[in-house]
């Protein structure tokens, strides 16, 4: 098999027809709801008729809530408010319903989809559908080593495009993508900040488990050695990933940059999925025109990272859960965008009686 080459996904992703982005324009013009009043829905309406490719837009019938889980060695440096290899427990909260995607995805209907790309526990702890995917056990510690081999990392894309379209091909139309992961932030951030070329300080935050100010100092001291390892490497995305990324997070690259290919839209969550989403966009400048992003956390990174592909997120609540949590909140804004715009009634044309005089005409009709 020849290596992977994320490059050529700029040739396989296509922008979404822009004679389509005029009839869902004229479409929503002739609705009964004046253009405007319904704010940012029009926007989501629009976009999702883009997406896919089809005036009026249909409701949003099968969306699925898929996570990628790994842990990261450089979380024993006490970057983070959780214990290193840890990332198990999250995942096994989610599949037994304590953890908050799970209880949000409850009341939402809506499936959830976990894929072990990088956890560092006994394989035994989990499931086998969640677990025989995996590419390594645990990413490497990224201030001082690879998070991964460069074979590794085509592994773990290949993993993610081949997921996506599992999702696609069952019918799934619209993805919620999300981490469970320990130290991810710190990866995440360090892409980020070698993508954007800012300084460790500017994009460290707390994470999604909180850390305190000497966390917060380790934190930032591990993304600044870890962005001397990284900046080398920016030409090449799969090296970039292979040098300071992670399985869950090249699997999330790869599943982001297929789903663009399959056309399938994907809500994005945190730090993690922004940092995915931007190396994306670096192979393939198109792809951020399938994405949406769900939330803002808070963190300094994700702000950076949406920035740089001008994604505005739904919500602004600071969910920091993770867990695709935040990304999950935003869909029912998305579900009545997609409901607004294919069951609103168009305004009548001059001339043409409206319902109410349909209503009287029949009315008389009878009482004759």
């Amino acid at each position: 098999m020849s290596r992977l080459n994320l490059d050529d996904f700029s040739d396989l992703i296509e922008r979404p027809d822009s004679g389509l982005r005029q009839r869902a324009e004229e479409h929503r013009a002739r609705l009964a709801v004046p253009p405007g009043a319904l704010g940012r829905l029009d926007e989501l309406g629009e976009w999702l008729s883009l997406a896919q490719g089809r005036v009026p837009v249909k409701p949003i019938g099968q969306p699925r809530v898929v996570l990628f889980a790994g842990d990261h060695a450089v979380a024993a440096l006490g970057v983070s408010g959780r214990e290193a290899g840890s990332a198990h427990r999250l995942v096994r909260a989610v599949l037994e319903g304590a953890s908050p995607v799970a209880v949000v995805a409850r009341q939402a209907d809506v499936q959830v989809r976990v894929i072990d790309a990088g956890l560092d526990c006994d394989p035994d702890l989990l499931p086998d559908d969640v677990v025989r995917h995996r590419v390594r056990r645990g990413s490497g510690r990224i201030d001082i080593e690879d998070a991964l081999t460069v074979d590794e990392t085509e592994r773990a894309v290949r993993l993610g495009m081949a997921i996506a379209d599992e999702e696609a091909d069952s019918g799934t139309d619209l993805v919620v993508l999300g981490d469970l992961s320990v130290g991810g932030t710190t990866a995440a951030s360090t892409l980020i900040a070698a993508l954007c070329g800012t300084d460790a300080s500017v994009v460290t935050g707390r994470g999604g488990a909180g850390i305190d100010d000497l966390a917060w100092m380790r934190k930032c001291a591990a993304i600044r050695d870890s962005l001397r390892r990284a900046r080398p490497v920016l030409g090449d995305q799969l090296e970039l990933l292979a040098a300071v990324g992670g399985a869950e997070l090249a699997a999330m690259t790869g599943f982001l940059l297929q789903s663009a290919t399959r056309r399938m839209p994907v809500i994005l969550d945190g730090v993690v999925s922004a940092a995915c989403a931007l190396v994306g966009q670096r192979a393939a400048y198109r792809a951020p025109d399938w994405w949406l992003a769900g939330q803002l956390t808070g963190e300094p990174a994700q702000a950076k990272a949406l920035d740089r592909m001008a994604l505005t997120p739904l919500l602004d609540h600071g969910v920091t859960a993770g867990e695709g949590t935040g990304a999950l909140l935003a869909l029912p804004l998305v579900r009545a965008a997609a409901a607004l715009a294919a069951e609103l009634p168009e305004r009548p044309e001059p001339g043409e009686p409206t319902e109410e005089q349909d209503e009287s005409t029949s009315a008389g009709d009878d009482r004759d």
